[in-house]
């Protein structure tokens, strides 16, 4: 058994097996279908807010009550979009991603994507 400080580093070999492996292609397909919607989604609430901001005026200023104004409400739904996105997004990854790529991590680090006939002494040690 090797010390602590004397583990062997991941071949390139290992890194592509792991990167062209099912798990990682669910893994990916998963993490996209969350981002890239939801990240079109908030740039267009973004791009919409910033549009009636400067080609809508007199809608944005509309009195909602007291001196609180409709562009005032629609740039504070701003930051809590940004915060209900953020939850959203954690709740995805503890849910969808995060187990893939725990279980990944772990093979990764036993070795697991070694290819076949390669020896457990080979590659580069970690002093």
């Amino acid at each position: 058994m090797s010390e602590p400080n004397e583990r062997r580093l991941l071949t390139p070999e290992e890194y592509l097996a792991a990167q062209n492996s099912p798990e990682f292609k669910d893994l990916k397909r998963r993490f996209r279908a969350f981002a890239f919607p939801m990240t079109f989604a908030f740039f267009a609430w973004y791009l919409l807010y910033v549009l009636l901001s400067t080609y809508a005026p007199d809608l944005m200023a509309t009195e909602v009550f007291g001196n609180v104004n409709l562009g005032l409400l629609l740039g504070l739904a701003q930051f809590v979009t940004t915060f209900l996105i953020t939850h959203l997004y954690v709740a995805h990854a503890n849910k969808r991603t995060d187990p893939i790529a725990d279980e990944m991590r772990e093979r990764l680090e036993h070795h697991d994507y070694r290819p076949a006939g390669s020896g457990s002494a080979e590659g580069a040690t970690r002093v």
